[in-house]
């Protein structure tokens, strides 16, 4: 329920799920440079200034989405958070 809320969410972004995850990596390493991360990617480092910019869009989106989840559906989100292991983002917060 809550993947097909995202997911139209970043639609109006042009990304999946998928695509969202290999941002998320991309942010789990803050060290990376531009230029390195085009070179892994395979893209320009115009492109890769572009990506990071739209992560930023996208963190607002799944922001969006998990107020939204939790407002909806309030017991469910709870327990999801019950389920998470601790220490660990994502889902419904």
């Amino acid at each position: 329920m809550w993947e097909a809320l995202l997911t139209e969410a970043l639609k109006p972004l042009g990304l999946t799920t998928r695509k969202l995850g290999l941002l998320g990596h991309i942010r789990r390493t803050p060290d990376i440079s531009f230029s390195e991360l085009a070179r892994h990617s395979g893209i320009t480092v115009q492109s890769a200034h572009g990506a990071a910019a739209l992560l930023d869009r996208a963190a607002v989106a799944v922001a969006e989405v998990d107020a939204r989840f939790v407002e909806q559906h309030p017991a469910l989100a709870e327990a999801l958070r019950d389920v998470r292991p601790p220490g660990k983002p994502g889902g419904p917060s």
